[in-house]
């Protein structure tokens, strides 16, 4: 139980043909209220958060939080830096004792983008602690600040990548994408199959917000071990603390403190059980 190694969790899933759920957290209220659903469920799970979002909420202070919410939890947790873009934040995240951390060299040619992974990798040995890649570019942007045009992962693309890094999970670009889908997502279930056969590492699925459970359920049985929820689970707080301050003219902070957690909690939970993962911790 408690905190754990990704490896481990997708090693679990994929023996399981589940998928363990990543859910990006902004602050304490959401962190409670994940860790709640992932014990009621008795499902393994992993906190995140992005390296866009540091603006925001400062790593050296939520970092902790989550490493300290992870120890103490009755179900096997696994923290992790999600999008990470420099490896200042990166080596940062892997001090404070996250489990893994991704490096995201989406924007940059295979080659270089390899070359990235690797330095990565060779960080993260250091601190026992486990690497996600991307190739490919999955749409839209973590933060909402760029409309980036999702570029399928190829699939000769992904076996010389995993090949020659051994990168720990792979995220894939299917006609996925970040944000709120503006129409229903087209997921090219023929390229995920053909990337599943051509290597041995757990597949991860961004942008989840927005796919139906039919099609999160075709993912799961196609290789995607991590799925990213974010802004669903954003939204679900929002959701919360908005209804109920529209049934009350005045609300304690400890009202409003708990509409968090259970904005959070709701959410998981939900996720929690379309990607198969309860009863599995």
């Amino acid at each position: 139980m408690s905190l754990v190694g990704m490896k481990d969790l997708l090693s679990r899933a994929e023996k399981g043909k589940y998928a363990v759920g990543s859910f990006s957290i902004a602050n304490m209220e959401m962190i409670m209220g994940a860790i709640k659903a992932g014990e009621e469920l008795k499902s393994p799970m992993i906190l995140q958060i992005a390296e866009v979002r540091l603006n925001h909420t400062p790593l050296c202070l939520i970092g902790p939080m989550m490493i300290a919410a992870a120890k103490n939890a009755k179900v096997p947790v696994s923290v992790h830096l999600d999008h990470g873009i420099t490896i200042e934040r990166i080596k940062e995240a892997l001090e404070i004792g996250f489990t893994s951390v991704m490096i995201d060299g989406s924007k940059h040619t295979l080659k270089e983008n390899m070359k990235l992974t690797k330095e990565v990798i060779s960080e993260a040995k250091k601190y026992n602690a486990d690497v996600e890649a991307e190739i490919g570019r999955v749409g839209g942007s973590e933060d909402g600040s760029e409309n980036l045009s999702a570029l399928c992962t190829g699939v000769n693309e992904a076996k010389e990548f995993y090949a020659q890094t051994s990168v720990d999970a792979l995220a894939v670009a299917i006609g996925n994408a970040h944000g709120v889908y503006l129409e229903k997502p087209e997921l090219n279930f023929d390229i995920l199959d053909k990337i599943n056969k051509s290597v041995e590492v757990p597949l991860v699925l961004h942008g989840g917000t927005g796919i139906s459970e039919d099609d999160f359920r075709k993912c799961i049985s196609l290789g995607i071990r991590k799925i990213n929820i974010a802004t669903a689970t954003f939204a679900s707080v929002e959701e919360n603390v908005r209804r109920l301050y529209e049934q009350s003219q005045k609300v304690d902070y400890f009202e409003l403190h708990q509409a968090e957690i259970e904005g959070a909690y709701l959410n998981v939970k939900r996720h929690m059980l379309i990607f198969g993962s309860q009863n599995k911790a």
